[in-house]
């Protein structure tokens, strides 16, 4: 069964016909064409197999999750697939990540989404445990879903990304989080992550190696 629909979640991935100047790559989501500029000099703007993996249970559970009018954060959209995803699934979606990157994402959520959604996305900048409270303040900010992709790598600011899902968290705040696991410091990110939320395995492909996590707050769980 895994390798079945990991061969699904694969097939939604074609790339153009001809070779053209402006290089993309596209994917078939939610009843939509959907094309993706990428940068291979960051890491941030490729879109890894992680979003993939979150895309398809966005689309295949959309009424278990439904998405209409939700109002949604990305947290290190990268290049806005899953964003664009959830948008043309109906919700109100606020996708972030660095200012460097936040170019090619407006670029793609734009080409994406335009005239296509009920709510147009917004894109913001969130560098993770930076400046929390003064761009998304806890009094006004409140999100039914928090996404993210492949945000648990080799990088230094896991202290950081843990403290941003806790701002973002309300109670009644669903998180849904792709990780694939590849290094052991990275992999204790998980036993942290429980110190906060309750987790429960909502998607895993051994495979890939990537497992999709659905996490509230302590206690808040159903």
């Amino acid at each position: 069964e895994d390798e079945q629909i990991v061969a699904e979640i694969t097939r939604r991935r074609f790339f153009p016909a001809l070779i053209t100047h402006a290089t993309w790559e596209g994917f078939h989501f939610a009843g939509h064409e959907i094309r993706i500029t990428e940068a291979t000099d960051c890491y941030g703007a490729v879109v890894w197999p992680s979003a993939l993996v979150l895309c398809y249970f966005l689309e295949t559970n959309s009424k278990k999750y439904s998405l209409v009018d939700k109002n949604v954060i990305e947290i290190g959209a990268g290049t806005g697939l899953v964003s664009i995803v959830a948008s043309l699934l109906g919700a109100l979606v606020t996708a972030t990540d660095l200012p460097e990157l936040l170019g090619n994402l407006q670029h793609n959520v734009l080409r994406n989404t335009k005239l296509k959604c009920k709510h147009q996305p917004r894109v913001k900048e969130l560098s993770w445990g930076i400046d929390l409270e003064k761009n998304f303040p806890r009094s006004s900010c409140h999100f039914d879903y928090i996404m993210a992709a492949d945000v648990v790598y080799h990088h230094p600011f896991l202290d950081e990304l843990l403290l941003t899902f806790d701002h973002l968290c309300k109670n009644d705040t669903v998180i849904l989080w792709a990780m694939q696991f590849r290094l052991d410091k990275e992999n204790q990110f998980v036993g942290r992550f429980q110190t906060l939320f309750d987790i429960e395995v909502a998607f895993n492909f051994p495979s890939l190696n990537i497992t999709l996590y659905k996490a509230m707050r302590k206690g808040r769980m159903k």
